[in-house]
């Protein structure tokens, strides 16, 4: 009998093991496309030591150490201009970060499974759409000529004259922050679903014999078994607080909004790719991913001191 069960327990140990072997094998293309993409192009930095002329081979270019490095902080006002939008942006960004987990809670709660599913749908269908499209459908709403918003309240008397919205420089920062919540706060959701999912049922059966109604539920027990997700979910954003949607500033940018939404990789793309300056560019998007680690490691060690979370 005895040997009967060390038998089994090593052909189950063996299964085990060959599963490992063949998850490990379904991951290798991915790993493959991960270096290939994320880190065979780190490759390119070299160009910040180089002095880069397009069309001749790096390792042909002339070596001049630091001195794109040193010219970052006295290249103009513009850098600093970018740096403060991108600031200004992913605090922003950062302040609502809590927006996904409570409309993850909201349609939790929704008792209708189809009604809550036609809202999750709605909700999550802007992250599918083009960042081209989005500003279609935000200039159809919101333009100065034309735009329904304008026309609309122009009939009933509440303006009289359109605004600009799109170029109106004061209102940038939070309009922007206002457009990208709408096109993820749907997608981001979906994580915390998964978690609420986690949650033990019991904690909800204890709480309810206690005499806990559905906003103490939600607050003694859903809240308590989000907040690991939202850590990890908020340290992320941390390492990313710099890199705002390049797509979305590109498409929403004109010369009247230009001092408010250039932020560091829309700089980065004006010095790269249109004024050819690739060396002095790459030398400040590695200036911008050292300030980008330095957060992450500063607030990681923040919160895993404080709450005990933490993803290094």
């Amino acid at each position: 009998m005895h040997d009967d069960l060390l038998l089994e327990e090593k052909r189950m140990i063996k299964r085990i093991n060959s599963t490992r072997l063949q998850l490990a094998l379904m991951s290798i293309p991915f790993m493959l496309l991960v270096f290939v993409f994320n880190y065979v192009p780190l490759f390119g930095w070299v160009m910040a030591f180089v002095e880069y002329i397009p069309g001749l081979p790096i390792t042909e270019s002339k070596f001049v150490g630091l001195k794109y490095f040193g010219q970052v902080f006295s290249y103009g006002t513009e850098l600093y201009t970018a740096l403060i939008n991108s600031l200004v942006l992913g605090l922003l960004n950062f302040l609502v970060s809590p927006i996904p987990m409570i409309v993850a809670i909201m349609l939790h709660e929704m008792r209708r499974m189809r009604v809550r599913r036609s809202v999750q749908t709605a909700i999550t269908l802007p992250n599918f759409i083009s960042m081209t499209i989005v500003y279609a459908v935000f200039f159809f709403f919101f333009s100065v000529d034309g735009g329904l918003v304008n026309d609309f309240l122009l009939r009933i008397g509440l303006i009289s004259e359109p605004f600009n919205l799109l170029g109106n420089e004061g209102a940038t920062w939070v309009f922007q922050t206002f457009v990208l919540i709408w096109k993820t706060a749907g997608w981001g959701a979906i994580i915390y679903l998964g978690a609420i999912n986690s949650i033990d049922l019991q904690l909800y059966d204890a709480a309810s014999v206690d005499g806990a109604g559905r906003f103490r539920q939600v607050l003694h027990v859903t809240l308590p078994g989000l907040m690991p997700t939202f850590m990890i979910m908020m340290l992320l954003g941390i390492g990313n607080l710099l890199n705002y949607n390049f797509e979305q500033i590109y498409v929403f940018h004109n010369a009247l909004v230009h001092d408010k939404i250039m932020t560091l990789d829309y700089y980065i793309y004006l010095i790269g790719l249109v004024k050819f300056d690739f060396s002095f560019s790459t030398a400040v998007g590695l200036y911008k991913t050292l300030v980008s680690l330095v957060l992450l490691f500063v607030i990681n060690g923040v919160i895993k001191k404080i709450y005990g979370y933490s993803i290094i």
